[in-house]
Order: structure tokens, then sequence, then C-alpha cells
């Protein structure tokens, strides 16, 4: 069996990470997730992408949504609205427990990755999840109506203004995780997950050093195209794509990761675009990479540990 370090944040980041967890020994399998996405609500330190994934191997997202827990109220939101918070952006009362804990050992000298690593231990997750840096780094986004925050964007704005550019602010100063730098050097393969090449991967590969360790990445290495027949699976890749002047399609994703990767996996949908990505530089295999049972899951993973043997 292979070791695995995937690089993954949001939806579909979470998805293929379940799915190698199914399969792979904790041992195995080190998932290095996007904190770009952190920023602070109602005093807490809140980690998005962590979360998701978090939850997600831990058997309790709410599938329904793609974030947060299953099962949950959110009385604490509703009180806090009724205080007159401008409370735009959605915490559960179990996910307020998260971030509680979370914050608070961090404000008592905790890193984030000891933060999170507590918690994923207390939810029973046990592969190995690491946050790309330790340090703070936001993504800001420029669009037609300003720059704002990534959740600003994201939630409050619902992914409707026009984007210009993409930045990560902090990104010159913070310092890549040492145990995600170990595991990233010392696993045999590395895997891009079906997760947004701008606002989940890019900001990962801002950390200084990150991106020259990839580029010179010994083993093999495999991307995973999040849009499928010219369609983002989930979330705002596709209008992305269009916005910043990319082809909304597979082929659009892979030349962004040119350098990168030397093989490209795309949906039985795209399979007129892989002679245009072979072009690339890249080898190119097709499968069924929609993922909505645990079943779906695990048989991607399976399938990029095979053309990967």
């Amino acid at each position: 069996m292979r070791s695995v370090v995937a690089l993954a944040g949001g939806v579909g980041g979470a998805k293929l990470a379940l799915g190698f967890s199914q399969i792979l020994d904790p041992d195995e399998l080190t998932v290095i997730i996007n904190t770009a996405d952190d920023d602070e609500f109602y005093g807490l330190h809140v980690s998005p992408d962590f979360d998701t994934v978090m939850y997600t191997l831990a058997g309790v997202s709410n599938v329904e949504t793609g974030w947060g827990l299953q099962d949950e109220s959110f009385r604490t939101l509703g009180r806090l609205k009724q205080y007159g918070v401008d409370a735009w952006f959605n915490l559960g009362d179990l996910d307020f427990a998260t971030h509680l804990f979370r914050t608070q050992m961090m404000g008592e000298g905790k890193t984030l990755s000891e933060a999170c690593t507590k918690l994923a231990q207390a939810l029973g997750v046990r592969h190995r999840l690491l946050p790309a840096t330790d340090d703070p780094i936001r993504t800001m986004v420029e669009t037609e109506d300003g720059i704002m925050s990534f959740q600003e964007y994201f939630v409050k704005n619902r992914c409707e203004p026009v984007v210009k550019s993409i930045g990560f602010e902090g990104s010159n100063s913070c310092r890549i995780n040492n145990d995600a730098k170990e595991f990233l050097m010392n696993m045999d393969l590395l895997v891009f997950c079906p997760s947004n090449p701008f606002l989940s991967l890019a900001p990962i590969l801002s950390v200084p050093g990150f991106r020259k360790i990839v580029e010179s990445y010994p083993g093999k290495s495999v991307a995973v195209s999040p849009i499928v027949g010219g369609k983002a699976i989930k979330g705002p890749a596709a209008k992305i794509l269009q916005e910043l002047g990319h082809d909304v399609s597979s082929l659009g994703v892979a030349r962004q990761y040119v350098g990168l990767c030397d093989t490209f996996i795309i949906d039985d949908q795209d399979v007129s675009m892989k002679q245009s990505i072979e072009s690339l530089g890249m080898e190119v295999f097709v499968t069924k990479t929609i993922m909505n049972s645990n079943q779906e899951k695990k048989q991607l993973a399976e399938f990029i540990l095979d053309i990967s043997a």
C-alpha cells in the first residue's frame, strides 16, 4: 500500500480524504488542509476547511449543506441576533463548541495544529489532519464591489460579486507547518484533491517554500479535476475560472497544475479533453469522479492508488 499526502479544502477535498481513509491505515494518510479561509467570528477562531474535513472523517458532518454538523440547531446564533449582532456567518450550537475549544487552546499558547489535532482526536479521527501553516493567512478577494475577505465573498455575498483577482494576506511571512513539511517530503504519493484550485489549493501553495517542495516532489503526483462537464460539483470554481479568464473546463483546471503534478484525472463526461490536457505534459486518466456515496469516494481513492502503483 502506498503512503499518501493529500492537499485539500472544502467539500470535494473532504470527500476524497474520506475515501482514502477507508482504505489506508492512519500512518499511511496525511491530509494537509487550507487555513486561508480561517477568520474570527463572535470572538472565536473559526477554521471552516479544517472542520469540514475533520467532521467528514469523523462521520458527523452535515452532508446536505456540506458544512457544519448533522442534527444541528441554531439557538445561540438566534440569541446573538436578538442581542443585535450582525450574525451573517452561520455557526450551529454544536459547532460553537469546536470553535470555543480551539480558541481557548490557542489563547493558552497552543498552536493551531495542536488545537486542531486535539479536536480531531476527540472526535475519533485516526488519520493525520494538518493545517498547511500555523501562522495567520487570509484569502482576500478583489471584486468589482471592492476587496473582501473570503468569508464575506463566499457567505455574506453568496459568491455573487464578479472576481477580479485573489490574494493571500500573510503569505509572505507565514511558515510551513513543520509536520506538514515532513510528511509532504516523505510520503509516496501526492494528491491534489478535487478542491477549488484558486480558493482551496492556491493558498496552500502560497505558503513560502511549499510550491518549491511540490515542484521537486520525487514521488508520483496526481490531481483530480473539480470541474465536470463544464460545471463545478459544488462551490464557485466554475464562476471564478470564467471571471479570471480561464476555460471553464477540466482543461482550464489542468493548466493551473502545470509543473505541479504529472497525472491528471478527469470525469467520463470530459473524455474529449484528454488529448488537450495530455499536450500540457500530463498523463491523463478518465474515470467517474463524482462522489455522491461513500462507496464512490472509496472507489475514486482506489482508482488513484491503482494508477499510481
